[in-house]
Protein backbone atom coordinates (compact mmCIF):
# COMPACT_ATOMS: atom_id res chain seq x y z
CA UNK A 1 0.00 0.00 0.00
CA UNK A 2 0.95 3.59 -0.68
CA UNK A 3 -0.65 6.31 0.38
CA UNK A 4 -1.00 9.02 -2.87
CA UNK A 5 -2.79 11.98 -0.60
CA UNK A 6 -3.41 13.81 2.56
CA UNK A 7 -6.31 16.29 2.39
CA UNK A 8 -6.80 18.20 5.57
CA UNK A 9 -10.38 19.24 5.84
CA UNK A 10 -11.61 22.07 7.50
CA UNK A 11 -15.47 22.46 8.33
CA UNK A 12 -17.16 25.84 8.25
CA UNK A 13 -20.56 26.75 7.24
CA UNK A 14 -19.79 28.76 3.71
CA UNK A 15 -16.70 26.85 1.90
CA UNK A 16 -16.80 29.66 -0.64
CA UNK A 17 -15.26 32.03 1.47
CA UNK A 18 -11.66 30.57 1.54
CA UNK A 19 -11.69 32.17 -2.45
CA UNK A 20 -10.01 35.04 -1.15
CA UNK A 21 -7.25 33.92 0.63
CA UNK A 22 -6.31 30.10 -0.68
CA UNK A 23 -7.34 30.85 -4.65
CA UNK A 24 -6.69 35.05 -4.72
CA UNK A 25 -3.88 35.11 -2.03
CA UNK A 26 -2.14 31.91 -2.11
CA UNK A 27 -2.71 31.41 -5.59
CA UNK A 28 -4.13 27.54 -5.20
CA UNK A 29 -5.95 26.21 -8.21
CA UNK A 30 -9.49 25.29 -7.36
CA UNK A 31 -9.32 21.74 -7.65
CA UNK A 32 -13.09 20.76 -6.91
CA UNK A 33 -15.87 22.53 -6.39
CA UNK A 34 -19.51 21.16 -5.25
CA UNK A 35 -21.10 24.37 -3.34
CA UNK A 36 -20.66 22.40 -0.19
CA UNK A 37 -17.01 21.57 -0.41
CA UNK A 38 -14.39 23.70 -2.49
CA UNK A 39 -10.80 21.72 -2.70
CA UNK A 40 -7.73 24.03 -3.74
CA UNK A 41 -4.24 22.73 -4.26
CA UNK A 42 -1.64 22.71 -7.32
CA UNK A 43 -2.24 21.56 -10.74
CA UNK A 44 1.51 20.69 -10.43
CA UNK A 45 2.15 17.40 -7.97
CA UNK A 46 2.00 17.98 -3.95
CA UNK A 47 4.04 15.95 -1.80
CA UNK A 48 1.80 13.53 0.91
CA UNK A 49 3.18 14.68 4.22
CA UNK A 50 1.48 15.26 7.88
CA UNK A 51 2.67 16.30 10.82
CA UNK A 52 2.28 16.38 14.76
CA UNK A 53 3.32 18.82 17.04
CA UNK A 54 3.29 19.86 20.70
CA UNK A 55 4.57 22.89 19.97
CA UNK A 56 4.92 25.21 16.93
CA UNK A 57 8.57 25.67 17.60
CA UNK A 58 10.29 28.89 18.29
CA UNK A 59 8.20 29.82 20.95
CA UNK A 60 5.36 30.43 18.71
CA UNK A 61 1.90 28.39 18.85
CA UNK A 62 0.91 25.16 16.53
CA UNK A 63 -0.44 26.48 13.35
CA UNK A 64 -3.22 24.41 12.01
CA UNK A 65 -1.41 23.93 8.68
CA UNK A 66 1.77 24.11 6.90
CA UNK A 67 2.11 25.37 3.50
CA UNK A 68 5.17 25.05 1.56
CA UNK A 69 5.43 28.09 -0.96
CA UNK A 70 8.47 28.90 -3.38
CA UNK A 71 8.71 32.75 -2.91
CA UNK A 72 8.03 33.93 0.86
CA UNK A 73 8.24 37.29 -0.28
CA UNK A 74 5.79 37.40 -2.71
CA UNK A 75 3.40 35.76 -0.32
CA UNK A 76 4.30 38.18 2.33
CA UNK A 77 3.31 40.75 -0.70
CA UNK A 78 0.01 38.88 -1.42
CA UNK A 79 -0.51 39.11 2.41
CA UNK A 80 0.16 43.10 3.10
CA UNK A 81 -2.07 43.40 0.00
CA UNK A 82 -4.90 41.66 0.83
CA UNK A 83 -4.91 43.48 4.45
CA UNK A 84 -4.47 40.22 6.27
CA UNK A 85 -2.53 40.99 9.43
CA UNK A 86 0.98 38.59 9.75
CA UNK A 87 0.84 37.29 13.56
CA UNK A 88 4.33 35.81 13.78
CA UNK A 89 7.67 36.35 11.48
CA UNK A 90 8.47 36.41 9.34
CA UNK A 91 11.54 34.75 10.90
CA UNK A 92 14.67 32.71 9.60
CA UNK A 93 14.29 29.67 11.51
CA UNK A 94 17.39 27.69 12.68
CA UNK A 95 16.22 24.32 11.05
CA UNK A 96 16.77 25.85 7.65
CA UNK A 97 12.90 27.71 7.23
CA UNK A 98 12.12 31.09 6.54
CA UNK A 99 8.54 31.75 7.21
CA UNK A 100 5.20 33.29 8.91
CA UNK A 101 2.09 32.72 10.27
CA UNK A 102 -1.29 34.38 9.36
CA UNK A 103 -5.26 33.37 10.23
CA UNK A 104 -7.24 32.42 7.10
CA UNK A 105 -10.96 33.60 6.61
CA UNK A 106 -12.24 30.84 9.45
CA UNK A 107 -9.56 31.95 11.92
CA UNK A 108 -7.64 29.12 11.64
CA UNK A 109 -3.49 30.11 11.74
CA UNK A 110 -1.30 29.06 8.69
CA UNK A 111 2.37 28.70 8.59
CA UNK A 112 3.68 30.04 5.61
CA UNK A 113 7.04 28.90 4.47
CA UNK A 114 9.65 28.33 2.48
CA UNK A 115 13.02 26.09 3.09
CA UNK A 116 16.42 28.73 3.11
CA UNK A 117 19.24 27.54 0.67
Amino acid sequence: MKVMRIVTNVGVSEPAAASRFYRDVLGLDVLMDMGWITTYGSSETMTVQVSFMSQGGSGAPVPDMSIEVDDLDAAIARVKKAGIPIEYGPADEPWGVRRFFVRDPFGRLVNLLAHTP
